[in-house]
């Protein structure tokens, strides 16, 4: 099953673009997205690659406040992507506009909306293509698709195609995979019911493995506690075919002993480790790393974080700060430019370079 999506380009003049490099810190970091009353804070930390002790501590970085969220959507190439519950533009209070920000520089553009008007079951990704050197956003109300009645929020974007899990039915379980192709602008449908026999959870965490889309998922309804004996990681091997590998990885006993609280999946690093994360804030913060080749378990301490105590935390692994891109000449270009909305959907592009 598939759909062409009609291209709604913002056309530009790319000379009036900064040619710079698009990301100016090569070392992923972990992105920490708090919605407080007061806004939407940032902060960033250390990723450890591969560590080797089994507990220790990295500081936090405060990077910048935005106004409170609606939903936050998202985070791609240094940009991240969500929907404000209400913003000042001019002199006139807006509600429910989607926002693209830069955590890094705490620079922001408003996005326009769908013709509808709507906000609720409208669902925005950003993505970044890398051969044209674009970012795009991409909104759709998911309720004029056929045979489409429910998409997960959580979503990815692995080499130009934006993945996120959706269902045929109304309620929470999931049965196939949407793919937005950035670069042929064609929204088509992966099926997993064949390989898996059944549904699956709609918390089945989408996750970056070694380039390849990965489903990883607890038995437990995406519940992570220290009761759980494995994890299972199914991995798109061809999406024509729609076919799947399976992977089990088998917790060691040290895990009963380091998972104390209700925990979350929180994505991979790389191919062989999982980064889960507590389901509320605590003092102080941790994540834990297990990798699942030499099945080692690592807990990380976040400091920082302290105001945020009971909060829910969103983590956004591999984080790269994009310093240079600035988000002022892309929003002084959007006053000038041509753009499309539709009533159902929404395109637009950003070119980096």
């Amino acid at each position: 099953m598939s759909l062409r999506v009609k291209a709604l380009v913002v056309h530009t003049c790319p000379s009036r673009f900064l040619r710079v490099v698009t990301k100016s810190r090569a070392r992923p970091q972990l992105l920490f997205a708090c919605d407080a009353c007061t806004g939407v804070f940032f902060f960033s930390s250390a990723q450890p690659e591969n560590p080797k002790e089994n507990s220790y501590v990295v500081a936090s970085n405060h990077l910048t406040r935005f106004s409170s969220s609606y939903e936050l959507c998202g985070c791609t190439n240094g940009f991240f992507l969500y929907v404000s519950k209400m913003i000042l533009i001019g002199n006139e209070l807006q509600l429910y506009v989607p926002l693209m920000c830069n955590p890094s520089t705490g620079q922001f553009i408003t996005l326009p909306k769908l013709k509808s008007g709507k906000s609720c079951g409208v669902e925005s990704y950003l993505g970044y293509e890398p051969v044209a050197n674009e970012l795009k956003v991409f909104s759709m109300e998911w309720s004029r698709v056929s045979g489409v009645s429910n998409v997960a929020r959580k979503w990815i974007c692995i080499s130009g195609v934006i993945y996120y899990a959706a269902s045929s039915h109304s309620y929470s379980l999931i049965s196939m995979v949407a793919c937005f192709d950035l670069r042929s602008e064609k929204l088509s449908f992966i099926k997993f019911m064949e390989t898996f026999s059944k549904e699956m959870h709609h918390s089945a965490t989408i996750v970056n493995y070694n380039g390849k889309l990965g489903l990883l998922m607890s038995r437990d309804f995406g519940l992570v506690h220290r009761a759980n004996a494995s994890f299972e990681l199914w991995v798109l091997q061809d999406a024509a075919k729609h076919e799947w590998s399976k992977l089990v990885f088998v917790l060691p006993p040290l895990w009963k002993d380091v998972v104390v609280d209700t925990m979350c999946i929180s994505g991979m690093v790389g191919k062989n480790e999982i980064v889960f994360s507590p389901i509320y804030q605590r003092d102080p913060f941790y994540v834990i790393y297990y990798n699942v080749e030499s099945k080692t378990i690592t807990k990380v301490g976040i400091q920082g974080l302290e105001a945020f105590q009971g909060k829910s935390l969103n983590i956004y692994l591999n984080y790269v700060e994009n310093l240079l891109v600035p988000v002022k000449a892309i929003k002084e270009n959007l006053r000038t430019l041509c753009f499309w909305v539709e009533k159902d959907y929404l395109f637009l592009v950003f070119p980096l370079a």
